[in-house]
């Protein structure tokens, strides 16, 4: 009893301590999101002075508009002056809808619309933020083009990936394009500069130095987070707020934060994201499996707790076409047809929709007959091939292009060459070498 209280009380301790630095466990990087363009650092060729962006901003008008870049470049934070600079232009004349592509469906955009109409009859404007906007598919991003057309809201996408492949043409048409860098090295030590002096701690360049400050960090320590992080800001800011979270907790005074801290923490951050990555190849192991045991009840189970990953539907289905070509193949041929038919289906309708597909997908390869003939046969060819110490031989000459065998015609009425075959069926089309070789250790059928 004893001991638990003294655990209860040390983690107390240790929870106040953290508070000090990180008040209300606000992330860091939540923490520094700019709500001005003063705050807000780097992307000079987007948001700087005479931009087209800064001039529409400066004016009141804010266009449709996607916004592209790699992971940690700052497009949230863009998103977040931008919504900032609209409420203090139209105070509370404006109405802000957030959601995130891999979270909501188009039923959540129809509530959207609905909502942007309600209040434009009371002159206020709607702004739908769409975050991973890419991971609609094209038809479903069709919902979106004929409000932001009308003016019935303003939509802000932000994508990782090329607008140009990922979106649809008709949408791109009604939306500007801003396209956002890789922040520079000098731009992420600006950011954790910041953010360093935000939280109460010191950057120097010698560490026998005496000041009030709750934590110090070495100047180069700095640089080499700026550095490793390759222009992501969010995994600086991350990496540095766990090292100073560890060593908080151990610390009731003044602490250093060197390079060996950083580079825990950001080892427990790339543990942390190979472990969820780890868990999802886990997951389709055991719908895989549950599928090829004739399990129904299991493989639904499993396709659930894939789809609560948030794991893209699209992707699911393109498993689902190689386990039916895989583990049934000609057992039943109307398999795969089945299972490329539930890939269209979720490119067309997306999520949520086409959660019932896929399990009636999943369904029907566990009750189908299984058979393994033609993956065991390829990579028995395979293997035969990987394993062989001496040079393949050569294509024998009557299955060669245009052999001896085949002729070339001219036919003056077409004005072309034909290809006439005059082919021996019971001639043997393995290398000579190989006549003895059969792949096949079942029946073909």
């Amino acid at each position: 009893m004893l001991k638990q209280n003294y655990t209860s009380w040390n983690k107390s301790q240790n929870s106040r301590q953290d508070e000090m630095i990180f008040p209300n466990h606000v992330s860091l990087a939540e923490k520094m999101k700019p709500k001005n363009f003063t705050s807000y650092i780097g992307q000079k060729h987007v948001i700087g002075s005479n931009t087209i962006l800064h001039n529409f901003l400066k004016i009141g008008e804010i266009p449709s508009m996607i916004l592209w870049g790699p992971p940690g470049c700052g497009k949230k934070s863009l998103i977040n002056v931008i919504i900032q600079l609209t409420k203090e232009k139209f105070k509370d004349k404006i109405h802000i809808v957030k959601l995130v592509a891999t979270a909501c469906g188009v039923g959540d955009i129809k509530k959207a619309v609905e909502t942007a109409k309600n209040v434009l009859k009371s002159d206020h404007r709607t702004i739908v933020v769409m975050d991973e906007i890419h991971r609609f598919n094209k038809l479903q991003q069709d919902i979106f083009l004929p409000h932001v057309e009308a003016g019935t809201f303003i939509l802000i996408g932000s994508t990782i990936e090329n607008p140009s492949y990922s979106l649809n043409p008709a949408l791109l048409s009604r939306c500007r394009i801003f396209s956002l860098d890789k922040l520079s090295v000098e731009d992420i030590i600006e950011i954790l500069t910041k953010s360093i002096h935000c939280i109460g701690g010191r950057i120097q360049n010698s560490l026998n130095c005496n000041d009030v400050s709750k934590f110090m960090i070495h100047n180069d320590t700095l640089k080499w987070l700026a550095e490793v992080c390759d222009g992501d800001a969010r995994t600086a800011l991350s990496g540095l707020e766990l090292a100073i979270r560890s060593k908080n907790v151990l610390h009731n005074k003044k602490f250093v934060i060197n390079i060996e801290d950083i580079k825990d923490g950001l080892i427990h951050m790339s543990t942390i994201a190979d472990n969820k990555s780890e868990q999802t190849h886990h997951l389709y192991s055991a719908l895989h499996k549950s599928i090829f045991a004739g399990k129904p009840n299991a493989a639904l189970y499993w396709l659930a707790r894939i789809m609560a990953a948030k794991e893209d539907p699209v992707d699911i289905a393109r498993r689902l076409i190689r386990i039916s070509g895989e583990d049934i193949g000609f057992a039943d041929p109307d398999a795969i047809g089945l299972a490329v038919h539930t890939l269209n289906a979720c490119q067309m309708i997306g999520m949520p929709e086409s959660d019932v597909l896929l399990g009636q997908c999943v369904v029907y390869l566990t009750r189908a007959p299984k058979s393994r003939l033609i993956y065991n046969a390829f990579k028995a060819a395979q293997q035969f091939i990987n394993n062989s110490k001496e040079p393949q031989p050569d294509v024998r000459q009557h299955i060669q292009c245009i052999s001896e065998e085949e002729k070339l015609e001219f036919s003056i009425e077409s004005n072309k060459y034909n290809l006439s075959r005059n082919l021996n069926t019971k001639k043997n089309h393995l290398p000579k070498s190989l006549q003895h070789v059969n792949f096949f250790h079942e029946d073909l059928r």
